[in-house]
């Protein structure tokens, strides 16, 4: 299986830690983020990886090359001079993701979502026909996926503001089912050509694609019961991880 960590975010909500380390390399009970997701996606098949940086990308580099890469194939992609968002990070590493193995998808995972998640087992649902699956969970936010019966993508809202997009002008919101994203995507290689049809280059969330992409291509949610996660983005966070590492089992 191939991976893409995003690993370039500034990691605003982590300084002052962030202001001489990149997220990636925070410490959580002496084990980096970035170590911690890649011998995860190691355990669950994943044997190359594509790692963007754009903080402090040296210092991730020089990690990976201090560690042999933990044993797997790893290739950096570079964002400079300017970080591309989640969208145009992964058209940036087209490439190397094509690179990485002959695997018609990929995994994608944030380098600072720790969590109890079976990978192989969502791997193991993704729809041949996905262009997109998205790991979503039923925890409490402001922004929500909407998905019908099928667990098709079908819009978005935001519960505090009442916004709500979808390529669907119909779309009845109270019919949905609504999940917050974990983070987590398995992606089918065709996106690429997704992206060239529908006009995306530079930078761009990920979002944003899929919400505009989700008219014309089966994209579906995947919401395991017992999923436990944590988004390791604030210093209060920080915090918590030991007792939640506990929780899930985790060292």
């Amino acid at each position: 299986m191939k991976a893409m960590i995003f690993a370039a975010g500034l990691g605003t909500r982590l300084k002052p830690i962030t202001d001489s380390m990149p997220k990636a390399l925070v410490p959580v009970e002496g084990k980096a983020l970035l170590e911690r997701v890649m011998r995860k996606l190691m355990d669950a098949g994943a044997d190359s990886f594509v790692v963007n940086v754009h903080h402090f990308p040296d210092q991730i580099k020089d990690f990976l090359a201090a560690n042999d890469n933990f044993g797997a194939k790893v290739a950096v992609s570079d964002e400079q001079p300017d970080v591309l968002e989640t969208g145009g990070g992964i058209l940036n590493a087209k490439e190397l993701i094509r690179e990485a193995g002959d695997e018609e998808g990929f995994l994608v995972h944030n380098v600072d979502i720790l969590s109890n998640l079976d990978v192989r087992s969502f791997v193991s649902q993704v729809r041949p026909e996905a262009l997109a699956t998205l790991l979503v969970s039923e925890r409490q936010t402001q922004r929500y996926f909407l998905f019908n019966d099928e667990m098709r993508l079908v819009g978005w809202t935001n519960i505090a503001t009442g916004e709500v997009r979808s390529p669907f002008p119909d779309l009845d919101v109270e019919k949905c089912h609504k999940y917050a994203f974990a983070g987590v995507h398995y992606i089918s290689d065709k996106v690429f050509e997704v992206m060239e049809d529908l006009g995306y280059e530079g930078r761009f969330p990920i979002v944003d694609f899929y919400l505009k992409a989700a008219g014309t291509h089966p994209i579906y949610g995947v919401a395991p019961a017992g999923l436990k996660l944590m988004d390791v983005g604030k210093i209060s966070t920080l915090e918590s991880c030991r007792s939640f590492l506990a929780e899930i089992g985790e060292r």
